[in-house]
């Protein structure tokens, strides 16, 4: 429990970052932030205090952040993606990436040009063009215009929670179911 989530916005409601409940809880009670949301069904007791859980604090104060560049990896790559196979839309965690372009024929490891793929649709492509074995890619592969400060794997989970999805910004081109 003391382990769980908890998105915490710059003072100008901007999401920030995505601290535990321990980290938030210090925050509020050094006075650095307050608490927008709670979860009342879920109270924390030290010896001293009760705590209502906290789902989503602000700071008090601005910090200033120059711009996160998106760094294309694995991980990003799957995020974008929602974790499904870009040739037959299988959803499972046992994925692998693929060039859309081999990189036998040059193809480079780019945004354009890497996908989640599953291993059955991976070894029947193999260094092939995906045209050439009658496979079509859900969709063109890109990097994401939107940049948040959180990654990307936890901006799309925190826009599948209610509470948190008010406080992210919503962008066509990156998926959540």
């Amino acid at each position: 429990m003391i382990n769980q989530e908890v998105l915490v916005l710059n003072s100008d409601y901007e999401p920030l970052n995505v601290c535990t409940v321990h980290r938030a809880i210090v925050m509020v009670y050094m006075g650095k932030a307050e608490i927008l949301h709670e979860d009342p069904d879920q109270v924390l007791h030290s010896v001293n205090h009760s705590f209502t859980m906290p789902v989503v604090v602000k700071l008090r104060n601005q910090v200033r952040r120059p711009q996160p560049e998106l760094k294309l990896s694995r991980r990003t790559i799957f995020a974008r993606d929602n974790f499904t196979c870009q040739y037959c839309g299988i959803c499972t965690k046992d994925l692998t990436l693929d060039h859309v372009i081999p990189r036998r024929a040059g193809g480079p490891a780019t945004w354009d040009n890497l996908v989640t793929c599953c291993r059955k649709c991976n070894i029947k492509k193999g260094d092939k063009l995906a045209h050439q074995l009658g496979m079509k890619l859900m969709k063109q592969p890109r990097r994401p215009r939107y940049t948040p400060y959180i990654s990307l794997t936890k901006y799309l989970t925190g826009r599948k929670n209610s509470v948190w999805k008010d406080y992210l910004p919503s962008f066509q081109d990156i998926t959540v179911d």
